[in-house]
């Protein structure tokens, strides 16, 4: 699948710049009016995953924040949506309330297994993360063996995590709308990346984007 080179264009664009800075001022702001529901909630109930949740969206910010610049990156408007909805409304949860669905300690198994995937899948794209899509150089090891977006998978079990430790309505929407942001998000990011041969190479080898034997 050929990318759409009018929808492409050097990070030196203003555009691209502006919105690149705009993400990142939203993402700091939301992550502190999380931080703001998140803490008295853990310290009043003792609820370990509230803090785990924290942490795991405060890697988000933080890698949001160094990422550095690429010469490929796309400038539809629909991508740009896609990720910015998929990064922000992650911060919209609230705390964990309810009966566990699971125990609780495996719940919080779920949490941080997928909090280290997502962290193992950051370190060795390094500085190179991004969540828009852009090709900010191919990766072929680490996690990237297992699954083609594992940063993705990451997220999610996260997020499948906490929501069975006290699901409610509200998370539950959330993480709907999350998962489908991100499924359209790994798409409009192989458009960009399949112009890459490497990446053609990595897809040949690694069969599924997301979840081994589903997608």
């Amino acid at each position: 699948m050929a990318t759409d080179s009018s929808a492409v264009q050097a990070p030196a664009n203003g555009r691209a710049l502006n919105w690149d800075l705009f993400e990142k001022i939203v993402v700091v702001a939301l992550l502190g009016t999380l931080a703001m529901r998140m803490v008295p909630a853990a310290l009043e109930s003792g609820a370990y995953q509230n803090w785990l949740i924290l942490l795991a969206e405060a890697c988000v910010a933080f890698f949001v924040l160094i990422r550095r610049g690429t010469t490929n990156i796309s400038l539809r408007p629909m991508d740009w949506i896609l990720a910015f909805g998929g990064t922000f409304s992650a911060l919209l949860v609230i705390p964990a309330s309810g009966d566990p669905v699971l125990p609780i300690a495996f719940c919080g198994f779920l949490m941080m297994a997928g909090l280290i995937i997502q962290l193992w899948a950051k370190f060795t794209l390094r500085r190179s993360f991004g969540v828009i899509a852009a090709n900010r150089g191919v990766k072929i090891s680490g996690p990237y063996r297992m699954v083609r977006h594992p940063m993705y998978a990451g997220y999610t079990l996260t997020h499948v995590g906490f929501l069975l430790s006290g699901p409610n309505l509200w998370n539950i929407l959330v993480y709907a709308l999350v998962l489908g942001l991100n499924v359209a998000g790994i798409m409009a990011e192989e458009r960009v990346l399949t112009a890459d041969p490497e990446y053609r190479a990595l897809s040949a080898k690694v069969r599924y984007r997301l979840i081994p034997f589903v997608f």
